[in-house]
């Protein structure tokens, strides 16, 4: 013990103590996130107006001061991320899935990826031989372009100004279509594209007659010979019925159409999905009992039913939360009085406090709509592929 005006002498053990204290080493201090903090970390609140807390908290030392490491580590990611698939439709092109632990920006790169980045094979030119339909030859070329073909793309090459058009990077159908006179308007569908494996049968100059006449490919051998996964599976559109043209009595449209391999970065019709979407899971609170009258309310007042009624005997009843994931944030229950109009003498009551709408930030339900050209499942590999190989060029460049 020291009196007033002694100095204390600090030991090595006093000085080691100090040097390793850590207050959130003391029994008494709460360890983790406080609630709020936690709730603002992992959850977007929907308000009635518009949502808050809707970045994401990237910064490792974010949460340092309450002893919290926010730092991305791999095993933590390869330990929380998961795939879950929801649902697949019957004919194999609609694939519906969740994506668990990650940031909304890898979900993001996925469906740009998707959209902009897969490559497909899709017609680039068109050569009109003879067309007397009411469809203008841009027009008709433009709807060829949007015909999806069920090619896997991995088997071709790119075909740049330099080469000439091959059994290796084109693909060639023809079209010829013929309404007679006295009949009624004919379709033109998909169905009537016919694939040539071994090349244009449009002559582009004619040889003399010691050479073969020369057309607008240079195929060596037929494809069915170079890929003989196509010998018993001809190349065809993905779908049969997609209109091309309406012909009228006397009207005809012959033409040939060469498929080549792309991206949609460079073209919309290169794009191997209708559409590549994702958004994150609802989160429907109810924050306190709902009951009887009020909770028939707030299930008419759903327009996705997400709510239920449970029975609680004695006349009872009460609302619950049954479909979440339906939820599509109109807001209808948050809104005063239900969205109901008030009238006179009735009194008004503001939802907001029963109901509490969120969203899950590192949960993303994931939608994939496939032209039909490959599919989703095989897409989302192919995505992750060059997910892979963007994250290894930039990790060869800075190192």
């Amino acid at each position: 013990m020291t009196t007033k005006g002694e100095k204390r002498i600090v030991s090595e053990e006093d000085k080691k103590f100090a040097k390793n204290f850590n207050i959130m080493d003391h029994p008494d201090i709460p360890t983790g996130l406080p609630p709020h903090l936690q709730l603002q970390r992992t959850r977007v609140l929907c308000k009635n107006d518009a949502p808050i807390h809707t970045a994401s908290v990237t910064y490792s030392g974010a949460y340092n001061a309450v002893g919290v490491d926010n730092s991305v580590k791999l095993e933590n990611f390869s330990e929380n991320f998961k795939v879950d698939v929801i649902q697949l439709s019957k004919d194999g092109m609609e694939l519906t899935f969740d994506m668990i632990g990650i940031d909304a920006a890898i979900a993001n790169a996925f469906r740009r990826i998707l959209l902009a980045e897969l490559p497909t094979m899709a017609f680039e030119k068109v050569f009109i031989a003879n067309n007397t339909s009411i469809v203008q030859d841009e027009v008709l070329a433009q709807r060829m372009g949007l015909v999806p073909i069920a090619a896997d793309p991995k088997l071709f090459e790119y075909l740049s100004e330099n080469d000439q058009p091959n059994e290796k990077n084109t693909i060639v159908f023809k079209l010829h279509a013929k309404c007679a006179k006295g009949e009624g308007r004919k379709k033109v569908l998909t169905k009537e594209l016919i694939w040539l494996p071994k090349g244009s049968e449009l002559v582009k100059e004619s040889g003399d007659s010691n050479s073969k006449p020369k057309t607008y490919t240079s195929f060596s051998r037929s494809q069915k010979e170079s890929f003989p996964e196509f010998a018993d599976n001809p190349i065809s559109p993905s779908y049969p019925d997609i209109l091309i043209a309406k012909l009228g009595p006397g009207q005809e449209i012959e033409l040939e159409a060469h498929a080549v391999k792309g991206i949609g970065k460079t073209h919309a019709k290169w794009s191997p999905v209708a559409t590549a979407w994702y958004r994150m899971l609802p989160e429907v609170i109810l924050l306190g009992e709902v009951e009887d009258e009020d909770a028939e309310r707030l299930v008419k007042a759903c327009p996705e039913n997400v709510f239920d009624i449970e029975d609680m005997g004695n006349g009872r009843k009460r609302a619950t939360v049954a479909r979440p994931r339906d939820c599509t944030l109109c807001r209808q229950c948050v809104r005063q009085n239900y969205g109901e109009e008030v009238n006179k003498g009735v009194e008004e009551k503001e939802w907001i406090e029963n109901v509490s709408l969120r969203r899950v930030k590192n949960h993303f339900i994931f939608k994939i709509e496939s032209t039909g050209s490959l599919p989703p499942d095989v897409l989302f590999t192919e995505a992750v592929k060059i997910l892979e190989d963007k994250c290894e060029r930039v990790i060869a460049n800075l190192s």
